[in-house]
Parts: C-alpha cells; sequence; structure tokens
C-alpha cells in the first residue's frame, strides 16, 4: 500500500482532528455506493480505509512513524545488534559469525551452520520442518508475522437481512466472491480463511471483512427496530383507506383509520431486523400527509368552505 499519509492527503505534522477530517470526506467522497459506475472505487476505499487504521490509531502511527512498521501495519525487520547475524554469547551480547563458501556444510563459521544458528536466535523456530530435516523454512510458532488482509466491504439493509452474494474487490485487484450470511450487522466480519497475503515459509493468512450497511433510502435502522415514513393523500387521511407499506420482505397492507394525523405511528411485530435469539424487531410506520403537486383551485375552494364552517386550532396547547 502507498504511504497512509499520501493515501490520506496529509502532512506528517498533521493532527488527529486533521487526519480524522480527512478520512471522513475521502471515505463520504469513494464509498462504493456512491460509485457503483466505478470498478476502482471499492479499492481505492479500501486503501483509505488501511490508511486511517494506521494514522488514526496514535500507537500505530508512532511505530510507522519510528519505522517499526510498514504502510500495511506489518512489523518491519530491525536487523540485529552490530550489523551482523549472531546468537547470543556469555555476556549477552552477539557471537559474531563470518559466512564462508565451499567445502562440506559451508555456511557461517564460529559453530554450526546456517539452521544450527537460526535455530539458536529464534528457540528452535527456524528448523526445516517439524522433524529436524529439509530446507530452511520458518514454523508457525516462531516468529510471528501477520499475514491477515482487512478490507471493508458495504451490502444493503435488504441483503444484511436475507443474505446473497457479494463482489468485493481487494487492494491487489483480485476480485472475489463472497457469501453474505442471513442476518449479518454492521460491524460483524467474515474470515475467508486462507485468502490474506503470503510469505515464504509462512501459511497463507486470512481475509477479514468488515461488513458496513449502507443507508437506505426509506427505511432507518434503531438497533433491530425499522423506521419507514409512509406518505399518504389528504384523503385517504380524512376518509381512511388500506394503502401498501413496504417491509424488509414483501409488502403488507396496512389499514389507515378515518380521521389519520400526520405523524401518527402503527406498529408492525417482527417485520424489523433478526435478533440474536431468533426472534426479530418491530418495523414502526409514521404517516405523512402529502399534498398533491401544484395548485388545485378546487381544492382551495373546498378548504376554504370548510374552514369557515368548521375552523379549530391544533396548536392550542402550544400557547
Amino acid at each position: 500500500m502507498r504511504d497512509p499519509y499520501e493515501v490520506l492527503g496529509v502532512p506528517r505534522s498533521a493532527n488527529a482532528a486533521a487526519i480524522k477530517s480527512a478520512y471522513r470526506k475521502l471515505a463520504k467522497k469513494h464509498h462504493p455506493d456512491s460509485n457503483k459506475d466505478d470498478p476502482k472505487a471499492s479499492a481505492r476505499f479500501a486503501e483509505i480505509n488501511s490508511a486511517n487504521e494506521i494514522l488514526g490509531d496514535d500507537e500505530k502511527r508512532k511505530q510507522f512513524d519510528r519505522g517499526e512498521i510498514d504502510a500495511d501495519g506489518k512489523p518491519r525487520f530491525q536487523g540485529f545488534p552490530g550489523g551482523g547475524a549472531g546468537r547470543a554469547g556469555p555476556g549477552g551480547g552477539f557471537e559474531n559469525y563470518s559466512f564462508r563458501s565451499g567445502g562440506p556444510g559451508g555456511g557461517f563459521a564460529g559453530g554450526g551452520g546456517f539452521e544450527d544458528i537460526l535455530n539458536s536466535m529464534f528457540g528452535g523456530a527456524a528448523r526445516g520442518g517439524r522433524g529436524g530435516g529439509g530446507p530452511f523454512e520458518f514454523d508457525t510458532g516462531g516468529v510471528g508475522v501477520d499475514l491477515d488482509l482487512k478490507v471493508a466491504m458495504s451490502v444493503s439493509l435488504e441483503e444484511s437481512v436475507k443474505g446473497g452474494e457479494k463482489r468485493v474487490r481487494l487492494p491487489s485487484g483480485k476480485e472475489l466472491n463472497v457469501k453474505v450470511p442471513a442476518g449479518v450487522t454492521a460491524g460483524q466480519q467474515i474470515r475467508l480463511k486462507g485468502q490474506g497475503e503470503s510469505a515464504p515459509g509462512h501459511r497463507p493468512g486470512d481475509l477479514l471483512i468488515t461488513i458496513q450497511i449502507a443507508p437506505h433510502p426509506f427505511f432507518k435502522v434503531e438497533g433491530s427496530d425499522v423506521r419507514l415514513d409512509l406518505p399518504i393523500t389528504l384523503y385517504e387521511a380524512v376518509l381512511g383507506a388500506k394503502v401498501r407499506a413496504p417491509t424488509l420482505g414483501s409488502a403488507v397492507e396496512l389499514s389507515i383509520p378515518k380521521n389519520t394525523s400526520s405523524g401518527r405511528t402503527f406498529r408492525l411485530k417482527g417485520k424489523g431486523l433478526p435478533k440474536s435469539d431468533g426472534s426479530a424487531g418491530d418495523l414502526f410506520v409514521t404517516t405523512k400527509i402529502v399534498l398533491p403537486d401544484g395548485n388545485d383551485a378546487e381544492l382551495e375552494a373546498l378548504m376554504t368552505k370548510w374552514r369557515d364552517k368548521h375552523p379549530y386550532n391544533p396548536r392550542s396547547n402550544l400557547s
């Protein structure tokens, strides 16, 4: 990945507030849901998130500035004291080894072969396989290397409820089809084993996908409950009616009683989001009276006549 300062477009002297502001602007600009026609948007969004994981964390930022981790957040090899390979000597320092070539068992002078030296430094972790033979290889119990790859994936509210398949683009440009489980929640991670980064002598890391739920055009999520503003006509509000109301599943028919005011809320049990105990939240539908577009002379005349005969003040309790 590129330098995180370069990705977020901030100087190295930027404070935490400036970094946070730059991240929010870029995340909003490059969110995949706002760039559906741009196949590279997901990769840019993932790169912005990765940069923020480093610069948005005070400790990781210090480690990066000191050169202890790279732009992907992985540890950098710092080398050995004295600039050469060696093993701990009796005085607590390092014994230096010189490399020699040729001859039986060629390798390092000063005791043992290359593998023995590495075994003494890493506590046996550099042995070629658990049987002790074969080519040099790091055992998974030795020096830790983080090969897990973390990306974000945005799903729609309907996809989070019903599940499905989603295509995710990795920073490397590789694309994968990911199965989204039904009932997934924002912040939940999906782990794909062996799909992370790789390094010689190590098992491949895992791909960790953090779920983000995209804002919905008319549903609003509140925990496991969902809210919906339902537009109705003036005559439906006055005379009553049966209207179709969308849900996260199939639409339902909702009975609007006579003389229903704008802002009245109806509760549809079990029509919200799934809960961990197997039940579901509720859908709260709030009516919103919407008048026809433009001026309607007939409606105005009717309302004028009605006003003159039946005046009332709905704001009397506010005085």
